[in-house]
């Protein structure tokens, strides 16, 4: 048996093809989820990606008793990527306390039972909703943080700041945190991709969901921004590209090649993009017109950030390698797939 990693949020959208690539380097995973946001039929179709089913506990992580429980059932554990939290920016606006309780506690819970149970190694899911606004891009790590856009922002900054506390006084604790910027696509396979409940909260599910006459309409949310056609402009990143910067994150943990032991990267690949040019990009990758209008700005969003790579690239070894016009075609190919078009 290879080494164990748990993977909280493992049936999700990032945690889903993560789990696909840890299998692949020869990992043996263990997911948590509550399958709030995702459904226990991906697990299937992890297992017919790889050949291999990860074992599945369905609790919610705010539950320490059951937490605990776990920990004492798999005491084999050599390293945990924290993906479960709520995402969606807007629901955060409307809905902080939730938001807060949800992501910070569960945070705390795993970090009370990495102590408890003698567990070393966290990959923490951040993000560059972190970096605010900021006044100078593209950002890089040491970017100076400005105050998040959003309660659910928030939360990604103060988990960041609770991980360097704790990592201070807590010597057999490492971590990285993994700063995304916006994770779009599916696996090549059509078996996983990011199928969000009820309106999706971010752009590519959206426009997918449009294309298939799902949404009468998409929505633009704005284009009298300070960017060059007027609408945000963001750092795409292709899912499969992001989980393979968990693989390499999990090995350099393990292995003990950190030279800090809190370290934090941005994984985007360095070019902002509007969300136009996402839109026309889709339609000229798949051949399919897109309604869409412009609407009214959106609350907490940022006018524009994109990555500044380097860090990632040399220190981790890790690139992007996947275009914008192959990850929005593998996103349609997805939804197609789902809703057997």
């Amino acid at each position: 048996m290879g080494r164990q990693v748990l993977v909280t949020g493992g049936t999700g959208y990032i945690g889903s093809h993560t789990v696909v690539e840890l299998q692949a380097a020869g990992y043996d995973v263990v997911i948590i989820d509550d399958l709030s946001n995702s459904t226990a039929e991906v697990i299937d179709n992890i297992e017919k990606i790889s050949g291999i089913r990860p074992a599945f506990e369905e609790f919610n992580l705010l539950n320490n008793v059951q937490l605990e429980a776990f920990f004492e059932k798999y005491s084999d554990i050599d390293a945990i990527i924290h993906f479960a939290a709520f995402k969606a920016v807007g629901e955060s606006v409307a809905k902080p306390l939730s938001y807060y309780r949800n992501n910070l506690v569960s945070l705390m819970n795993i970090l009370d039972c990495m102590s408890k149970y003698h567990v070393s190694n966290l990959v923490f899911s951040s993000s560059c909703t972190v970096y605010g606004q900021p006044d100078q891009l593209p950002v890089t790590e040491n970017t100076p943080k400005k105050d998040a856009e959003s309660p659910y922002g928030n939360t990604k900054a103060i988990s960041e700041e609770i991980l360097r506390d704790v990592v201070q006084v807590t010597p057999q604790v490492n971590v990285i945190a993994l700063r995304y910027f916006n994770p779009i696509g599916a696996h090549p396979t059509s078996l996983i991709g990011e199928l969000p409940r009820g309106v999706p909260g971010n752009l590519v599910p959206f426009i997918t969901q449009t294309a298939a006459g799902i949404r009468q309409q998409l929505s633009v949310f704005g284009d009298d921004y300070d960017t060059p056609d007027g609408s945000n402009i963001r750092d795409y990143i292709n899912v499969v590209d992001l989980a393979k910067a968990h693989v390499i994150a999990i090995d350099r943990l393990i292995n003990k090649t950190n030279a800090e032991r809190f370290e934090f990267f941005n994984i985007g690949t360095g070019k902002g993009v509007s969300v136009l040019e996402v839109v026309h990009t889709f339609e000229e990758a798949t051949g399919v017109k897109l309604n869409y209008k412009i609407v009214d700005r959106r609350p907490g969003d940022v006018v524009k950030i994109y990555a500044d790579t380097t860090i990632a690239n040399t220190v981790l070894g890790w690139k992007a390698e996947t275009s914008l016009a192959e990850t929005l075609l593998s996103a349609w190919n997805w939804e197609k797939s789902v809703r057997n078009l």
